[in-house]
């Protein structure tokens, strides 16, 4: 489903390395009360740097070091205003368009666009990405090698026959996202070196409801959000009665995760051989806390609670979790 307002980031194994991106969120919407009928959100690395509505008509910088952009280019802002103006148009006439061929009148509709490229630093690899969903779903995405559109549902067929039709702008779309997306990519990624390219550990607590209840492991104010959080028994990575939760976003910029472990089956004198290990990408030390019920954060009538002790374990004792996860 494609949803711009719920960004679920969903992760595939890879070795250590940093892999960054430049990403732009379009909403066109009809009949949705108190909200602006088309809105742009552009991200770095899921970091927001510019934001524009159809009520204000002004693209905004959202970091300070944004500002660095107009010292190359004095006209950047007011440039990226009037894009977003035309933006405003096309996609105003879309959705009306959208809405006939869906047999639709009034009611609430939403049509989005979500595209940009990804880049890592480590291997070159660059990726891109155009796609487009009405009313939550998808609808067309861009093929970026073959340079032709999917259509996912019946709808969309007629949209796909006329866009490859229009060899020269699937071209530009192509070029734009292998080269001149990432060519912006690493400029704001300069502009913002201290704040993107930090690197932030976390506190990790363990956590439980009630005595028959899963232990939460919860690692807060990391960052970048490339990590992994997970349980281990006897030194391999469990799968089984584990629950991994989604990575969130802290108020100060930095991230946090958990992942429960479900322990009903776990005898007492077993528990020592469990632990969690917290992996940041491009950083060689792990954070494992071992399951202790005396470390153990609770709110049922616990009436001491000792401090974690975590400690760290070089990579290279534990070859086999050297893996990451990225979005």
């Amino acid at each position: 489903m494609f949803l711009l307002l719920s960004l679920i980031f969903l992760f595939v194994p890879l070795c250590p390395t940093v892999r960054h991106s430049l990403k732009y969120f379009y909403t066109a919407s009809s009949g949705v009360p108190n909200f602006p009928e088309f809105v742009v959100v552009g991200l770095v690395d899921d970091v927001q740097i510019v934001h524009y509505d159809s009520n204000t008509q002004r693209a905004e910088p959202k970091q300070d070091w944004m500002e660095k952009v107009t010292a190359d280019d004095p006209q950047y802002w007011e440039k990226e205003t009037q894009r977003f103006l035309g933006d405003q148009l096309v996609f105003k006439d879309s959705i009306e368009t959208l809405k006939k061929l869906f047999s639709q009148t009034g009611g609430v509709h939403t049509y989005q666009n979500m595209y940009g490229c990804e880049w890592d630093d480590e291997t070159g690899d660059t990726d891109g990405i155009n796609q487009f969903g009405y009313d939550g779903e998808d609808f067309i995405a861009f093929d970026l090698r073959t340079k032709t559109w999917i259509a996912p549902i019946p709808q969309a067929v007629i949209t796909k026959h006329k866009w490859e039709r229009e060899a020269g702008t699937n071209e530009r779309w192509k070029n734009y996202l292998t080269q001149e997306c990432i060519d912006w990519l690493k400029k704001y990624l300069d502009y913002g070196r201290s704040t993107l390219l930090r690197t932030e550990l976390p506190s990790v607590s363990l956590l439980q409801k009630t005595p028959s209840s899963p232990v939460t492991c919860h690692a807060s104010g990391f960052y970048p959000n490339k990590i992994m959080l997970f349980w281990m028994r006897d030194g391999e990575e469990l799968y089984e009665d584990v629950d991994h939760g989604e990575i969130l976003h802290n108020h100060d910029g930095t991230f946090q995760k958990s992942v429960e472990l479900d322990v009903s089956s776990v005898k007492p004198e077993d528990w020592g051989r469990y632990s969690c290990v917290f992996q940041l990408s491009g950083v060689n030390e792990d954070i494992v806390t071992k399951l202790d019920p005396d470390v153990i954060k609770t709110n049922w009538g616990r009436t001491e609670i000792k401090p974690i002790h975590v400690f760290v374990v070089k990579n290279v004792l534990i070859m086999g979790f050297l893996c990451v996860y990225r979005a």
